[in-house]
């Protein structure tokens, strides 16, 4: 027997990673169960199409901005400490979202969970390759803890339904609270502490330059969107920029950079990002329509809605398990590629739905769609780390990681703002209707639903005809951009990511210097 073989994992370690699994499911049911809260936190705050956006997608970009920041601490302080803290913070913040009495709280509240939830996964996974050494014990760890993203999926819609049927929205920011709650009493019994000696120091410079080089950015594509200010748009898009650039010529300089930049040199891995990034990206936008069309045009009400929205959860349960099957016998590259044409085409059946219509369509074509996405979505993060040499794959985890989140965020913002802006070009009101109700029904067909509540059915169904309408053709522009995306990514991923051999024959062929 070999001595050094590394311990297996007993019944401690496995109950410490359901306990791991928690903050897991919770992040992947936040995505869906806010979705179909737009609705009601749009009528109930007064909330305007832009701060909707706002709402949705700035938990998105706090994250991807503060991820690898909050691996490098933990890293630091210890990732046991920085859990537990990001627990106690995320569920507080929890709180002060679900009783945001405006709009502008609610975003700063949000913003305040994506900074705490950034805490959650980088410590969740570094703790599970601490506490499973044994090699067969860890792969099977951390395949369950990515099928909680699946899991958390599948029942976000349902919970959310049922919470939203019987409760305010703020109900939805509270499911939270419990989950922290048991893992803060239960994480110092069954998780064990790590620190890295080696752990490099944290740039706050850097930190400071990524946000500041997104969000301006966003900023100017939500102007663009809204009928706002073109001088404001434009300034706010080259800010970003040049903050971008500094970010990226630090990252080259910096002995401890939060990405190491280097790897994009590969064109392997620059290929591979981009396909979880923008895959995530054609998710995000789309199912905030999805949910939006399923209540405000087809008339369904929240749970209803979210039980629609089960088929596609469960498609991509069953395409996101079967992958690494299907990529052990034709290679992962064909796989994804595949997934994304499928995708595709599920993109290109929403240019058929119509508001009059049965939801049988929409409900089929979203099932395609997220289909296509469960390879990309299993696969993602092995043909990122594998597109990397062995001594960048902490980098490599890193920029995975930051791809998932920073992708679905500015699907929202991108995405969103695409549709809302075709939604304003196209919706007209008709002559008579008092300015209030009609200032609402351009603005946003939520903000339109909830001004004509009061109306007699026929007549509001009468004057937000015409909005329902605007809105499909929002989703049907959403659908063609993500089904150009998608058909294009397939071909990218065909020719940029080649077959493992062909990598491993060029990482060790080519050096890869030393940080400074």
């Amino acid at each position: 027997m070999n001595s050094s073989a590394p311990a297996r994992a007993g019944t401690r370690q496995w109950l410490g990673l359901a306990v791991l699994a928690l903050p897991t499911l919770l992040v992947a049911m936040d995505v869906s169960v806010l979705h179909l809260a737009v609705p009601q936190i749009s009528s109930g705050l007064g909330a305007s199409a832009q701060e909707m956006l706002w709402i949705v997608d700035i938990y998105g970009f706090m994250i991807a901005g503060f991820l690898v920041t909050m691996g490098t601490l933990g890293d630091r302080i210890g990732r046991r400490k920085i859990l537990l803290f990001g627990a106690a913070a995320f569920a507080a913040a929890s709180v002060l979202a679900a009783y945001a009495d405006d709009p502008v709280t609610l975003i700063a509240a949000r913003a305040l969970l994506g900074i705490t939830g950034a805490t959650l996964m980088p410590s969740t996974l570094s703790l599970i390759v601490n506490m499973f050494g044994d090699e067969r014990q860890r792969g099977l760890a951390i395949a369950v803890w990515v099928t909680m993203f699946s899991v958390g999926t599948a029942l976000g819609p349902v919970i959310g339904g049922l919470i939203l049927q019987a409760f305010w929205w703020g109900a939805v920011f509270l499911i939270a609270v419990p989950i922290m709650v048991l893992l803060l009493a239960v994480g110092p019994v069954l998780l064990p502490e790590y620190r890295d000696p080696d752990g490099g120091k944290l740039d706050l410079v850097s930190v400071a330059l990524s946000l500041v080089a997104i969000l301006p950015i966003i900023l100017g594509l939500k102007e663009l969107a809204t009928d706002g200010s073109p001088a404001l748009a434009a300034a706010a898009i080259v800010v970003g920029a040049a903050f971008g650039y500094l970010f990226v010529r630090r990252q080259r300089t910096s002995p401890n950079p939060l990405v190491d930049v280097r790897l994009f040199s590969r064109r392997a891995f620059t290929v591979a990002a981009s396909a979880l990034l923008l895959t995530m990206f054609v998710a995000g936008g789309t199912y905030l329509f999805i949910t939006q069309f399923l209540q405000l045009v087809a008339g369904r009400s929240p749970l209803t809605a979210g039980l629609w929205l089960l088929p596609a959860a469960f498609t991509l349960i069953i395409t996101s398990m079967s992958a690494p099957g299907l990529a052990g016998r034709f290679g992962p590259a064909p796989v994804v590629a595949a997934g994304l044409a499928v995708s595709g085409v599920g993109h290109l059946l929403l240019l058929l739905v119509t508001p009059s219509q049965d939801v049988g369509l929409l409900v089929t074509a979203f099932a395609i769609l997220y289909a296509g996405g469960g390879p990309v979505v299993a696969l993602g993060t092995d043909l990122i780390v594998g597109s990397a040499p062995p001594q960048m794959a902490g980098s490599a985890s890193a920029v995975s990681e930051t791809s998932t989140e920073l992708g679905m965020a500015l699907g929202v913002a991108a995405l969103g703002s695409l549709g809302t802006g075709l939604y304003r070009a196209q919706v007209t009101v008709p002559p008579g209707t008092p300015p209030a109700t009609a200032e609402a029904i351009q603005d946003s067909l939520a903000n339109g639903v909830a001004a004509t509540t009061s109306l007699p059915p026929s007549t509001a169904d009468t004057l937000l005809a015409s909005a329902r309408e605007a809105f499909t053709s929002g989703l049907a522009g959403i659908a063609l951009t993500s089904a150009i995306l998608s058909f294009a990514l397939a071909g990218l991923v065909l020719w940029g990511i080649r077959p493992s051999e062909e990598v491993a024959e060029e990482a060790s062929a080519t050096p890869v210097p030393e940080a400074a």
